[in-house]
C-alpha cells in the first residue's frame, strides 16, 4: 500500500471521530495537526483539542488511536496531544464553520 493510500484512509477514519461536545469530526474542525507515516508504517498523529479542560480528552484520543491501528498495514500508534499552537475557530474548515453557524 503507497503512503498517500494509507493517509487517506487513515484520514477517512478520523472523519469518524467526534468531539461529544461538538457534532463535526475532528479532521472538520483542525484538531489533526500532522499524520506522520513513519517506518514500517508507525503511525505519529499530532493533535490538540477545543480546550485544554476537555473532560472528553481520555476518551477522543483513545478512540483516535483505535480507529488507527485497526487499519491494515498500521504496526502502532503514537498519538501526541499538544496545545501548541492553541485551538481557534480559524482552523476549523468552512463546512464546519457553516455547520455551527459561525459563518
Amino acid at each position: 500500500m503507497s503512503e498517500a493510500t494509507l493517509k487517506e484512509l487513515i484520514e477517512a477514519q478520523l472523519r469518524t471521530v467526534f468531539d461529544p461536545e461538538i457534532p463535526v469530526n475532528i479532521m472538520e474542525l483542525g484538531l489533526v495537526y500532522a499524520i506522520k507515516i513513519k517506518e514500517n508504517n508507525r503511525i505519529g498523529i499530532d493533535m490538540t483539542l477545543t480546550a485544554p479542560g476537555c473532560p472528553v480528552a481520555g476518551d477522543i484520543i483513545r478512540e483516535v488511536d483505535e480507529k488507527v491501528r485497526n487499519i491494515e498495514g498500521v504496526s502502532d500508534v503514537d498519538v501526541h496531544l499538544t496545545f501548541d499552537p492553541p485551538w481557534t475557530r480559524e482552523m476549523m474548515s468552512e463546512e464546519a464553520k457553516l455547520e455551527l453557524g459561525f459563518l
